[in-house]
């Protein structure tokens, strides 16, 4: 495999990464909050979580785990049950803070343990995620090419991917900056705290019906 195949395959990586999901919603929703920068960086938990992923795929245990019924279906309850505990938290949530930790520039917050329990709700939200399996476990492989070193094109496929990710990231945390603008009043906040808890609570419901190919 060659450069030129790992670009070919960007437009469909990037298909993928845009599809709007927890993940995505997590960075549109930082984007709102704490800024485009912070959002971005944040993604780098996700990635994290996807490259994971990725080595498991590359090394065939994906396959084990859609095989499994049990490993399966415990992953989705545990992603499911964490996205309800965001979304009540959300929805409970009367907090004005946020909007006034990122500057009129998007600049990302200063407190370096706020990034980082961005990047930790990122990197469970990708972990917990069924779906994330399979992608990497029955998807990703489908661009395989046989004959060809398998670890090889998964370090070009893999990185084309997570690059991605990156710029779908970008994509949702600058929409969420310009829904940040009709935001002006404590009641508008608690607004989208419930916006937020809403789509997370029906993100975890839609986990559990997920099935495995």
């Amino acid at each position: 495999m060659t450069l030129m195949d790992a670009l070919l395959f960007s437009p469909v990586a990037m298909l993928i990464a845009l599809t709007p999901g927890p993940n995505n919603f997590c960075a549109l929703n930082n984007g709102v909050r704490r800024g485009i920068s912070a959002a971005v960086l944040a993604t780098s938990g996700r990635v994290v979580a996807f490259a994971i992923f990725l080595v498991i795929s590359a090394i065939g245990l994906g396959a084990m785990l859609l095989a499994s019924e049990t490993a399966f279906t415990a992953i989705k309850w545990v992603g499911a049950a964490y996205l309800l505990y965001l979304g009540i938290h959300a929805w409970r949530s009367r907090d004005f803070s946020g909007l006034d930790m990122a500057d009129s520039s998007g600049q990302p917050a200063t407190q370096e343990h706020s990034l980082a329990r961005l990047m930790l709700q990122e990197f469970l939200i990708g972990i917990s995620n069924p779906k994330a399996i399979l992608l990497f476990a029955a998807i990703f492989p489908q661009f395989i090419k046989p004959g060809q070193p398998a670890m090889e094109q998964f370090l070009y496929l893999g990185t084309t991917y997570l690059l991605a990710e990156y710029a779908a990231s970008l994509v949702y945390a600058s929409f969420g900056r310009q829904i940040r603008r009709f935001i002006k009043t404590r009641k508008g906040m608690i607004r989208l705290n419930k916006t937020t808890g809403a789509f997370y609570m029906g993100a975890g419901s839609l986990l559990l019906s997920t099935t495995r190919l």
